[in-house]
């Protein structure tokens, strides 16, 4: 297809609208603009074409054999393209809305919440998947992923949604002593770590602690971590926003705090979001 040749979209709009409507003014409405401008798209495809698509002899416009012609191949073509956009919004719309984040936010965080979306928004069906891994956005796959760290993802369009720092943190009872204890001493300790996570082997490391150095680690997952630690079966890695009313009540006590600019973030694909997909990240902002 010689797109260089092509009649511009406006022009075959305007006669299609008119062929089907029959009327310049009718025309007009269909494509809300006034007869006027319907005229002069006519007139600027015979142009175009080099050929008299129009009989204005007669006291009303007609159709010429050419002008027939271009009618009913038009008529096939915008009927196709129609029929294809209503099938992909038909199709888009029935397809819940795939969230991916890690089963720890899932459960410390969005779960609790879900339920005023769902009064908000009861004709959006959701699919929730809980998983550590860094995912691919991509058309017709997952939506949006909600991760933790920095933001620093290329090629997506992030969003701070939550800041919160990392901490450590265990049960007072698990504690051999009381006052500050430093990074080699937790090596003696019981670790849990969220399934397909090495936050505790990124903070060892951070600490000139050799990872193999840890004695006992169990990887759970995540909606099991934080009952782990409260109930004193481990140190954890964990951030600070889910267990801030564990260290408020005691139940829990921070041992140290990685403070610094990360937090969890929104992260979309660049481009248009699905409607569906713009109410949820609309939802979560106002969170």
């Amino acid at each position: 297809m010689n797109w260089l040749e092509f009649p511009p979209l406006a022009s075959l709009r305007a006669f299609a609208a008119f062929a089907q409507t029959g009327n310049v003014s009718l025309a007009g409405d269909a494509l809300n603009v006034s007869h006027a401008a319907i005229s002069q798209q006519l007139r600027a495809l015979e142009t175009h074409l080099g050929a008299s698509l129009l009989d204005r002899s007669g006291r009303s416009l007609s159709l010429t054999v050419e002008g027939d012609q271009l009618a009913r191949a038009l008529d096939l073509g915008f009927g196709a393209i129609d029929a294809a956009i209503q099938d992909l919004k038909g199709a888009d719309a029935n397809r819940p809305l795939h969230v991916s984040c890690t089963s720890s936010f899932a459960s410390s965080w969005l779960m609790p919440r879900l339920a005023g979306f769902r009064a908000l928004h009861p004709e959006i069906n959701l699919m929730l998947d809980p998983s550590p891994n860094l995912v691919t956005l991509k058309p017709g796959g997952i939506d949006l992923a909600i991760r933790y760290g920095k933001g620093d993802w290329p090629g997506h369009e992030v969003e701070m949604l939550l800041a919160s720092p990392m901490v450590i943190v265990a049960a007072p009872g698990l504690l051999k002593t009381e006052g500050k204890i430093t990074p080699a001493e937790l090596v003696d300790y019981p670790w849990l770590d969220e399934l397909g996570t090495t936050e505790s082997t990124n903070w060892a490391e951070a600490y000139g602690v050799k990872p193999t150095e840890l004695k006992s680690r169990i990887h759970v997952p995540g909606n099991l971590l934080l009952d782990g630690v409260r109930s004193g079966q481990g140190v954890v890695v964990t951030v600070r926003m889910f267990v801030e009313d564990d260290l408020k009540s005691g139940r829990l006590v921070e041992l140290f705090c990685e403070d610094d600019s990360r937090g969890y973030h929104i992260v979309t694909r660049p481009g248009v979001l699905r409607p569906t997909a713009r109410k949820f990240v609309q939802w979560l902002r106002r969170q």
